[in-house]
């Protein structure tokens, strides 16, 4: 062997270890960000339905009520514009030159997640009761309507690729030296009822309570707002991506309410009407 092959060899073994190591440390890095998630996702539950964890969104020591609300918007905030912000296609592309791309997705469900478990270690109770429902039937409607807002959640990230969505595909796909393929658009079952079921299970698990107060409002209709605006962005980005495809999904499934489609096509001939007046 030339000196010359002797060393292409030699720099062709060395650049496949540190490959074979950078695969390795994405994997590991993607599982520690999925756990991370997975820990402020369970959490989640207890915290909004004061269920079993030490600290809930009506537990703990209570402030001052003005310092409450300043402190609670400021984590709410916090999270949306970490989690809008990082989800943008201009800022993933500026991102990514410094993140390597197989790891965006995982940094990305890291921050979410830290940015969660921040709001519920800091978050101040404001105990002041909106409403109380006492009925038996009404209490068991609505632990019925917040538990099914959170299994509909994850039954909804698994129809779309859970493991993808929460980074652990990439991670994988970069130890196994395998192409991530390109985004695919697909709308199985909840997808064809309504565009967003992610969304719409977290409205149902916020707001579904017997016993409403103030701090609960707050973190429902805070919620409620940035996941209105975060639509627009989010579906703006998916035209981007798909154009006519997602045009034609969007003109004919629900966003939020999964209304039948006879009463779509009404409401739309309505619109049409009225337009043309």
């Amino acid at each position: 062997m030339s000196g010359e092959g002797r060393y292409a060899f030699i720099f062709s073994r060395s650049h496949a270890r540190r490959s074979s190591c950078s695969g390795i440390l994405a994997f590991f890095y993607g599982l520690i960000a999925y756990a991370t998630f997975l820990l402020s996702f369970l959490y989640a539950i207890g915290f909004v339905g004061n269920l079993i964890v030490p600290k809930s969104i009506d537990s703990g020591p209570s402030g001052p009520f003005v310092e409450a609300i300043v402190v609670n918007t400021l984590l709410l905030a916090l999270f949306a514009l970490q989690h809008s912000v990082m989800a943008r296609q201009g800022f993933k592309r500026w991102w990514t030159r410094f993140v390597p791309k197989p790891v965006e997705r995982s940094t990305y469900v890291l921050f979410a997640s830290l940015a969660l478990l921040l709001l519920y270690w800091q978050w101040r109770p404001i105990t002041v009761p909106i409403w109380n429902v006492e009925h038996p039937l009404g209490v068991m409607a609505l632990h019925s309507v917040f538990w099914l807002g959170w299994a509909m959640l994850l039954v909804s990230t698994f129809l779309i690729s859970h493991f993808e969505l929460f980074g652990l595909s990439q991670v994988c796909k970069r130890l196994m030296r395998k192409e991530t393929p390109p985004p695919e658009f697909k709308t199985p079952l909840l997808y064809r009822v309504v565009r967003h079921p992610i969304y719409l299970s977290f409205l149902l698990a916020f707001w579904a309570t017997p016993n409403m107060t103030a701090g609960h409002l707050l973190f429902a209709v805070a919620a409620t707002a940035y996941i209105l605006i975060g639509i627009q962005l989010e579906e703006r980005d998916l035209i981007a991506l798909f154009g006519d495809r997602y045009r034609n999904y969007r003109s004919a499934v629900r966003m939020l309410i999964p209304l039948p489609r006879p009463v779509i096509a009404a409401r739309r001939e309505a619109d049409h009407a009225r337009s043309m007046r």
